[in-house]
């Protein structure tokens, strides 16, 4: 480095020397919180930007790497005089919040904070890694929210060498929290994290025990075994009180005892189905330990014979988990003896009780291997949790198979990714057993202690992940939308305000008649609107002589009428008007009816003289008893007595009509 370099690294050093006694006065007690600033420096960081740009260097780069040798001289002097369980520690966590607030101006390299993060996880001890993770997780929001693509690969980089030195069965928490701070800092879609080519993990094998060598006969001597003495002598004079002992057939050197009193009593088995035996542990060794090779590479059942002997590996691991749940519910003990029962209720002040007891059971049935050693097998069977993880493992792979069905892969053909679309399709036969073999797992899964709640968990998991399958075969689109702008969002607001606001009421509502006409203005000397109708023309009965010009007009009509049509219509017209006029004349001139002849029209009606007084619609009294005298004549002496008796007890005729 040049003089010019020198000089300024002096400077900056100086600056930040400056920043972190500031520092010091704002946390005199260390510890990660609060985090600093640029505002709790009053100004100071304004300086170093303005020392920057006046100095003597040029470039942007020369400004960079004089900063970065000023804050890494710094930081080694710390870290070799101080240990990360002294107070005095925290002068590092405020010299990475200083060069965070240089980083964001920027003042220095974007990753300058996370590649001194990473040469202290490698300083440190695991314990002393926890405590810088306590670090980075304060610290992550503001850490990556600016520069974020110069700074992930030194995330990536730093936290998977930390991994590689964790234990997965004795850091299993710590490493849990790498892989959240990685999941929180990264974006859901970034390459990093998916697994594009659909590779899997083949490298985790499990070994197991290979099954003894069977000794042949003759290669080891067999111990001769005396018969007991009195064995004829009590087959031939059994013992009084006892049941009698039959031989059994062939070779066999066992004796069954027979009840005397027992009946034969056959049974028809034809429709029953034979009970296969349970398997034996010794021969269910080696084939359960080796359905991992399937979990771990599923594409090997690709293989005919390897699925074949996946088949009848997982039929008979289903067959014994069977056995053992019927034994253990027979013997009381289906709950293991490591779970305690859950206490109904906790004393007061036991505060701390629910959560050991979680622990425990999180202990108790969380393995981060399997353990394979032959004497074990029969006791890590009889667990409850232990055939629980391995029947997700084949839900997982049986899920795996029916994605590979005809039908499946209809829904799939046009999809980007066609690393992770496999050419192979599942027979129908091998789609049956593999739904009946999900059906079946299922079923079992929902036994013993909480068993709906624990497949339920396991159900919902599996039907989420298949969207992620269908999210990778897509080829990982971007997940995360754009952020609005403030056009669109003023604009959706507008929109719904005006979706919200109250309707006005249409002036004329859809379907009804339009009532202008009742307030138009006709024209002078005509009444409009609700005026006219008003007229007495309106709601006044006519006369029985206002029809007698329609029915001539209409009679005209009838004999100039040129078709059929024509004729037909005025004699309709002249029917109704006809009819109209016999009602109203009904009420005033029933009288004159016998004098109608049909066809000769209604002159005799028409002729009739028209009252002096009053209207013709009110008839006068003296009419009524003048019809009634003349029906009186003309209808015998039965009405005798109504004449007798006076015409003022008897209706007139247009009241009685």
């Amino acid at each position: 480095m040049s003089s010019a370099g020198i000089s300024s690294v002096e400077s900056f050093t100086e600056s930040l020397e400056i920043l972190l006694e500031k520092s010091r006065k704002i946390k005199p007690l260390g510890g990660i919180e609060p985090p600093l600033t640029s505002t709790s420096f009053d100004g100071d960081v304004e300086r170093i930007s303005a020392k920057a740009k006046g100095g003597v260097l040029t470039s942007a780069q020369d400004h960079y790497a004089a900063l970065e040798t000023a804050c890494r001289n710094i930081f080694y002097n710390l870290l070799a005089s101080t240990c990360s369980e002294d107070i005095s520690f925290g002068e590092i966590w405020n010299l990475l919040d200083i060069i965070s607030v240089l980083s964001d101006i920027p003042l220095c390299e974007p990753g300058l904070v996370f590649w001194l993060v990473e040469e202290l996880l490698d300083s440190q001890t695991i314990d002393g890694c926890r405590v810088i993770f306590d670090y980075l997780d304060s610290r992550r929001e503001r850490l990556t929210a600016r520069h974020f693509k110069q700074k992930q690969l030194i995330i990536l980089r730093a936290c998977n060498e930390l991994l590689r030195r964790l234990s997965r069965a004795e850091d299993t928490v710590f490493c849990g929290r790498v892989f959240i701070f990685m999941f929180q800092s990264f974006p859901l879609g970034d390459r990093s994290s998916v697994n594009l080519r659909g590779e899997y993990h083949v490298e985790n094998v499990t070994v197991f025990e290979k099954p003894p060598v069977k000794q042949t006969e003759g290669s080891e001597d067999v111990m001769e075994v005396d018969e007991k003495p009195g064995t004829a002598e009590n087959e031939n004079h059994p013992l009084e009180g006892f049941p009698t002992v039959s031989k059994p057939e062939g070779n066999a050197s066992t004796l069954q005892p027979v009840d005397a009193t027992a009946k034969s009593v056959k049974f028809d088995t034809q429709d029953e189905k034979p009970q296969e035996p349970e398997p034996d542990t010794e021969s269910l060794y080696p084939v359960f330990w080796s359905l991992q090779d399937n979990f771990s590479q599923p594409t090997r059942l690709f293989d005919t014979q390897v699925f074949s002997s996946f088949k009848s590996g997982l039929d008979l691991t289903l067959r014994k988990f069977k056995a053992v749940q019927q034994h253990q519910h027979s013997r009381g003990t289906s709950k293991l003896p490591s779970s305690p029962p859950r206490p109904l209720k906790r004393k007061r002040g036991d505060t701390d009780s629910s959560d050991d007891h979680q622990k425990q059971q999180l202990a108790s049935s969380f393995n981060p291997r399997y353990l394979t050693s032959r004497d074990l097998f029969e006791l890590e069977i009889s667990d409850l949790a232990f055939r629980r993880h391995i029947l997700v493992q084949a839900l997982i792979l049986v899920d795996f198979l029916l994605s590979l069905t005809s039908k499946a892969k209809r829904k799939l053909e046009h999809m980007s990714n066609k690393s992770v679309l496999y050419s192979y399709t599942l027979a129908d036969e091998d789609a049956k057993w593999a739904t009946a073999t999900r059906a079946e797992i299922a079923t079992y899964l929902q036994q013993g202690q909480e068993g709906k709640f624990y497949y339920r968990m396991v159900d919902t998991v599996l039907s989420r992940d298949k969207n992620w399958v269908r999210w990778k075969a897509e080829g990982c689109p971007l997940i995360e939308q754009p952020p609005l702008t403030a056009e669109s969002v003023l604009e959706s607001q507008k929109g719904a305000a005006k979706a919200c606001a109250p309707r006005r009421i249409r002036p004329t509502p859809m379907g009804s008649l339009d009532l202008g006409f009742l307030s138009n203005a006709g024209d002078e000397g005509q009444a409009q609107g609700l005026e006219a109708l008003k007229n007495p023309e309106r709601y006044r009965m006519p006369k029985v002589e206002d029809y007698k010009v329609p029915i001539m007009e209409d009679e005209f009509d009838m004999d100039m009428a040129k078709t059929d049509e024509e004729k037909e219509n005025a004699a309709v017209a002249k029917a109704s008007k006809m009819w109209r006029a016999l009602r109203i004349a009904s009420k005033s001139r029933l009288n004159m009816f016998d004098k109608l002849e049909e066809g000769k029209g209604l002159d005799p009606l028409f002729d009739q003289p028209i009252p002096a007084q009053g209207d013709e619609n009110e008839p006068r009294k003296e009419d009524g008893k003048e019809g009634v005298q003349e029906g009186v004549q003309e209808g015998g002496e039965g009405l005798n007595g109504i004449k007798e008796g006076g015409l003022e007890s008897v209706p007139t005729a247009v009241e009685a009509t």
